[in-house]
């Protein structure tokens, strides 16, 4: 099993990882609307600093619900629509990912079945019969973000991918994330498949404590090895480039979802997790770029409900 990550990062930051207590959890099924009804088809546009709630989205984002929250301590920091259910496209791999790393015996290869082959949409076209470790589908499952390797991680993991969907919703609301329900590994639309900004938070500085899903989500570009090719992998994650200090996370896209994006940055020893969702692109980058600027240049208040030591 891979150890969760509470230390590396933080200190060399020169501070300790807080994990989410009982506390924490507790609090966040109480802020949490319930997770049955569906991502609704519009959302009140709704939006402060943490603790305010002004008419307007003082930043004027494109994007229907965002946040960003500090890493280390979990705490929000400016918030729009932040528990309104909405659809996570290939942000659904963030959970993917950390489920397959927390298994751990990441060099043990998967063999690709009929099944996995056929998954639709962006793939890296796997064939039956070939077999990647588990590692190397990591880097497929968040640069290319293919989706026939998520559909074989998930079976490979739990046995089936309904199985491997239920793992993943247990583990959201371990988290916290009590507004999230998964039905497949890779965020293909389902109506009944979505999550929340403020669970999507959760779940991302769940999966940064882990020092292989942090190399990955960081990671700009890595070869993809089959027995007849190699071909180079670029993360879709433009902010990668574009922002300074960003270490990650990952990107997604599908129709009724629109633009999904959920991303980190680290200066001066803070580490912000910022999350957009349904926006538009330029929307994508630019209202990310502003939360984490918001969030890397306002820390948290000292002392926040489910956060203190």
């Amino acid at each position: 099993m891979a150890k969760p990550f509470y230390k590396t990062l933080w200190g060399l930051a020169g501070v300790g990882m807080l994990g989410l207590g009982a506390d924490a959890v507790a609090a966040s099924k109480k802020r949490h609307p319930s997770p049955n009804a569906a991502p609704a088809a519009t959302a009140q546009s709704k939006a402060a600093p943490a603790g305010n709630n002004p008419a307007e989205d003082a930043m004027g984002l494109h994007a229907r619900g965002a946040i960003v929250i500090d890493a280390y301590s979990g705490q929000t920091l400016y918030e729009k629509n932040a528990d309104t259910p909405q659809f996570p496209a290939s942000t659904t791999k963030v959970m993917t990912a950390l489920l397959v790393i927390e298994s751990g015996s990441l060099d043990q290869e998967v063999e690709i079945t009929q099944e996995d082959s056929r998954v639709s949409e962006s793939s890296l076209e796997i064939k039956p019969g070939e077999r990647f470790s588990r590692q190397q589908m990591l880097y497929g499952l968040m640069l290319k973000s293919a989706n026939d390797v998520a559909h074989a991680l998930g079976r490979d993991n739990a046995g089936s991918v309904k199985a491997f969907a239920e793992k993943m919703t247990l583990r959201a609301q371990e988290l916290g994330a009590t507004s999230t329900r998964f039905v497949n590994p890779h965020g293909l639309h389902h109506i009944e498949h979505y999550t929340t900004p403020r669970d999507l938070a959760l779940i991302a500085r769940c999966a940064m404590q882990q020092p292989l899903f942090r190399r990955i989500a960081a990671t700009r570009k890595h070869p993809w090895v089959t027995s007849a090719t190699v071909r180079e992998l670029s993360n879709h994650n433009r902010l990668l480039a574009r922002f300074p200090g960003c270490t990650g996370v990952k990107t997604g896209y599908t129709n009724p979802a629109q633009q999904v994006l959920v991303s980190a940055a680290l200066r001066n020893h803070r580490e912000v997790i910022s999350v957009v969702m349904h926006t538009d692109k330029p929307g994508i980058w630019d209202d990310s770029i502003q939360l984490l600027t918001f969030g890397l240049e306002n820390e948290p208040a000292s002392e926040a409900p489910g956060t203190s030591p």
